[in-house]
């Protein structure tokens, strides 16, 4: 299984995320692990998924999930495990 990173960022709002796993469950994308916290109005979220089960290809994926955080406010980024570890190692 390759697992999947993704980070949603900005200013909290109701409904943030039900519309991520609104979203996820439609795309038959599984929900590993998630965390999220608010900090002075910023919501920040980390969840790690398993998108092997969905028809759409990780580039698409991504690109919707990009276009759902316009349409909600936050910024939302989808990555490889192996991509995001590399990127953030001390």
């Amino acid at each position: 299984m390759k697992k999947t990173v993704i980070t949603v960022v900005g200013k909290d709002t109701v409904g943030i995320i039900a519309k991520v796993c609104t979203y996820l469950a439609d795309n038959n994308v599984n929900i590993l692990d998630i965390s999220q916290t608010i900090v002075q109005d910023y919501f920040n979220m980390m969840m790690i998924v398993d998108a092997n089960g969905s028809e759409k290809k990780f580039g698409e994926l991504a690109d919707e999930l990009e276009n759902l955080g316009g349409d909600i406010g936050v910024q939302i980024k989808m990555q490889s495990e192996d991509i995001f570890n590399i990127m953030h190692r001390v």
